[in-house]
């Protein structure tokens, strides 16, 4: 992905790793448009930072249909998506009672991305420099007890291998496919992680993700430092010791 001269479009920029990026990609003259569901933050956001903006919700299939067709609409030149809204609930599977936040998790985190980009494709495919950003998770490598449905019963694990699959279909038409791999940042993505000292500060994560784009454009993952630890536990074979240590961090973040 090219990080200058592209229309580019965040569902679920309002705020954390989105919102941060978002500016970012700003600042690097691209036109960006943001998009979420409450259009009175979306009107803030517009006047005090100069995004473009839609009124979107990604686990609707009807909203997502109507958004994109008025983004491409109002922005011909769209090449980029970034698949950024996503949920993530705590559940525990031992007790009746789960099946609610495990169905809008995987509603909002799977079937939003796949609507998108459905939705999308062929405007991307006509554009130069077309690029689907997706976003998985360290979790999708090694999981996380409070959080299976996000991590990898369904999303997260789901996303990695999604972007896996159709990158063989859409780069020989000329759309690239780049899978961001966030480890835990301080953003409110869940309770606690915004003081967690085990997370990644937000803005020194966005400063790695951009300085790794602009190092490898063509790049299928960008992993910062941080993320490796989780994304390669199986591979180095200490899967079972990082995934002790990942819980028993959360257990103090909790």
């Amino acid at each position: 992905m090219n990080i200058t001269g592209n229309t580019i479009f965040i569902p679920g920029a309002t705020s954390g790793i989105g919102l941060a990026l978002a500016l970012r990609l700003k600042e690097r003259g691209n036109t960006v448009i943001i998009g979420g569901r409450r259009t009175s933050l979306l009107s803030e956001l517009a006047q005090v930072h100069g995004f473009e903006t839609v009124r979107i919700d990604t686990a609707d299939a009807a909203s997502i249909a109507e958004a994109t067709a008025d983004v491409v609409s109002r922005f011909p030149d769209l090449n980029v998506l970034v698949a950024m809204a996503g949920i993530m609930r705590p559940e525990d599977w031992t007790t009746r009672g789960f099946l609610a936040d495990a169905e809008e998790t995987v509603v909002t985190n799977l079937l939003g991305p796949i609507r998108l980009i459905d939705a999308l494709v062929p405007q991307l495919r006509e554009r130069p420099g077309a690029t689907i950003l997706t976003v998985s998770s360290g979790l999708a490598h090694t999981p996380l007890r409070f959080t299976p449905t996000y991590n990898a019963t369904a999303t997260k694990a789901a996303i990695h291998m999604l972007s896996e699959s159709i990158r063989m279909q859409l780069e020989p038409i000329g759309i690239q496919v780049t899978e961001l791999v966030p480890p835990a940042v301080r953003t409110a993505l869940m309770p606690g992680h915004e003081s967690s000292e085990h997370a990644m500060p937000l803005e020194a994560y966005v400063d790695e993700v951009m300085a790794l784009l602009e190092a490898d454009p063509e790049a299928h993952e960008v992993l910062v430092e941080q993320v490796k630890l989780l994304r390669y536990a199986e591979v180095r074979g200490d899967y079972d010791q990082i995934i002790g240590v990942l819980n028993a961090a959360e257990e103090r973040v909790r």
